[in-house]
């Protein structure tokens, strides 16, 4: 009978705040599935339901010990998820409502339609073309993040994506082709953009700045990034701050589809 008066307590409120707490672990889960830092969350769950077990049990030195480690543990979150506390604060600070027209169309569980109408076909035919030219070059994909903050290291553009329009960009000669271009739902908003480099991560030598750009773009924000190599003409996909492996060029095109998507 408790749990029947409990539950005729429920109110508007409590409601309000399960769903908002759903919310936020969906992020948090976005933000470390597929990543190591999922299996370290896994980790630290476990540990605290040891402590509580423990506490439970009246286990008084093994309790002790997990304690400890439980009223340390907000330091320790905030040292080993770095990375994906910046970026979820990202995140929330510089998601772009306006771009969807509206505040529920953020979440990917509630969209009736596809959120991006970039022309992924034109991009990544004239990254291949590129590539048999060696022509170095290096596209990143706004999604929720807004990079207004990082469009203006750079020259600001409204240009409809084609596959023409992307090559003369990065063609040697053009006064556009240094640094990256952002693209954002088929517009090209921005070229000449200066991107943040990751120095952490040991990469493999034939990875050279654009590599380090994108995967240092990609880590701090949801972004996705293309680089051609102006060396060997290798194209690369960069999501997370990681380099993602595809078979061929098929592959690469639907993977950034659905990424988009």
């Amino acid at each position: 009978m408790e749990i029947f008066n409990d539950l005729l307590k429920f109110s508007v409120v409590d409601v309000i705040d399960v769903i908002l707490v759903a919310l936020l672990l969906y992020y948090i889960y976005k933000l470390v599935k597929g990543t190591v830092a999922i299996n370290i969350f896994i980790g630290i769950i476990i540990i605290y339901l040891v402590w509580r077990l423990t506490n439970f049990l009246n286990m008084e030195l093994l309790s002790g010990i997990f304690g400890g480690f439980m009223k340390v543990g907000i330091i320790a979150l905030i040292v080993v998820f770095q990375p994906e506390i910046r970026k979820f604060l990202l995140m929330v600070g510089s998601t772009n409502f306006s771009k969807r027209g509206k505040l529920f169309k953020q979440f990917s569980f509630l969209k009736t339609e596809t959120s991006d109408e970039t022309n992924v076909d034109a991009i990544v035919s004239a990254c291949i073309k590129m590539g048999n030219s060696k022509t170095g070059a290096l596209i990143v994909f706004e999604r929720n993040n807004n990079l207004d903050f990082l469009s203006a290291s750079g020259d600001e553009m409204n240009i409809k994506v084609t596959q023409p329009i992307i090559e003369s960009i990065f063609f040697k000669n053009s006064p556009l082709h240094d640094g990256a271009i952002i693209v954002s739902n088929n517009i090209v908003k921005a070229t000449r953009v200066i991107l943040p480099l990751n120095n952490e991560k040991v990469i493999p030598k034939r990875f050279g700045l654009r590599h380090r750009a994108a995967i240092g773009v990609t880590e701090r924000t949801d972004a996705l990034a293309l680089v051609v190599s102006e060396e060997t003409g290798t194209i690369s996909y960069f999501k997370d701050g990681e380099f993602v492996v595809f078979e061929d060029t098929t592959e690469l095109n639907l993977m950034i589809k659905k990424d988009l998507a």
